[in-house]
C-alpha cells in the first residue's frame, strides 16, 4: 500500500502561482512513477502531469505546458507540482496519483491516489 496526501492548494488570483504538494509513505517511493490529475467542478477527472521515478522524464498535457512544473524530491518521498499563470479553468480539485510505470498513470488504471487539494482561481 501506498499512502499518499496532498497539501498546498487554496484560493490564487489569475495570473498568480501555486505549489501542491503530495508527501507518499508505506512503500518505496522510487519504486513508483508519480503523477498529478485534477477534477474540474461539474466534469471528469483528467490527466495534468507525471513524472519517472527518478526525476528524468516528464510528461504534461497540452493545456498546461509552460505554466505548469512538476518534480519530486525522493529524499523526502515528495512529489511537486508549481503551477503559474493561473487561469480560473485550472480551477479543481488536484490529485496526486502514483503507479509503478509512468504509462499506467491513467485516470483509470492509476495504483494509488491521494485524498485531493482544492485549487480555485477567481479574482
Amino acid at each position: 500500500q501506498v499512502q499518499l496526501v496532498e497539501s498546498g492548494g487554496g484560493l490564487v488570483r489569475p495570473g498568480g502561482s501555486l505549489r501542491v504538494s503530495c508527501v507518499a509513505s508505506g512503500r518505496t517511493f522510487t519504486q513508483y512513477a508519480m503523477g498529478w490529475f485534477r477534477q474540474p467542478p461539474g466534469k471528469e477527472r483528467e490527466f495534468v502531469a507525471a513524472i519517472s521515478w527518478n526525476g528524468r522524464s516528464t510528461y504534461y498535457t497540452v493545456s498546461v505546458k509552460g505554466r505548469f512544473t512538476i518534480s519530486r524530491d525522493n529524499a523526502k518521498n515528495t512529489v511537486y507540482l508549481q503551477m503559474n499563470n493561473l487561469k480560473p479553468e485550472d480551477t479543481a480539485v488536484y490529485y496526486c496519483g502514483a503507479d509503478r510505470r509512468p504509462q499506467g498513470l491513467t485516470v483509470a488504471g492509476t495504483e494509488y491516489w491521494g485524498q485531493g487539494t482544492q485549487v480555485t482561481v477567481s479574482s
